[in-house]
């Protein structure tokens, strides 16, 4: 599945932002939905993740509270919420989709679309 993500930028510390991620496939509901993201010089590393009918979530604790992730699968979209920004989280961050599900514990390598990523600095 080709994956498009979008809706990264710039922002002060404490604003907000919405990523999104466009799928471009018709089994977007057998998909299970994730974000990811890379800061300079760091490793990729999960941020959320969404169940197939959106009815579970996983969070990164770095995360808890701030971000939210949502899915409409009559859009074939996931999106990203991101509140009480903080320069922590200036990062490239990516979507990430694969039938089977992805979790805090699951290998990047095993996960089989991803996105080309969206800027997102957050200035203090």
């Amino acid at each position: 599945v080709q994956l498009q993500a979008c809706g990264g930028g710039l922002v002060q510390a404490g604003g907000s932002l919405r990523l999104s991620c466009a799928a471009s496939t018709g089994a977007f509901g057998s998909y299970f939905m994730s974000w990811f993201r890379q800061a300079p010089g760091r490793e990729r590393e999960f941020v959320s993740s969404i169940s197939w009918g959106g009815t579970s979530t996983y969070y990164a604790d770095s995360v808890k509270g701030r971000f939210t992730i949502s899915r409409d699968n009559a859009k074939n979209t996931v999106y990203l919420q991101m509140n009480s920004l903080k320069p922590e989280d200036t990062a490239v961050y990516y979507c990430a989709a694969d039938q089977a599900p992805i979790t805090t514990a699951t290998r990047q390598g095993t996960i089989g679309s991803w996105g080309q990523g969206t800027q997102l600095t957050v200035s203090s």
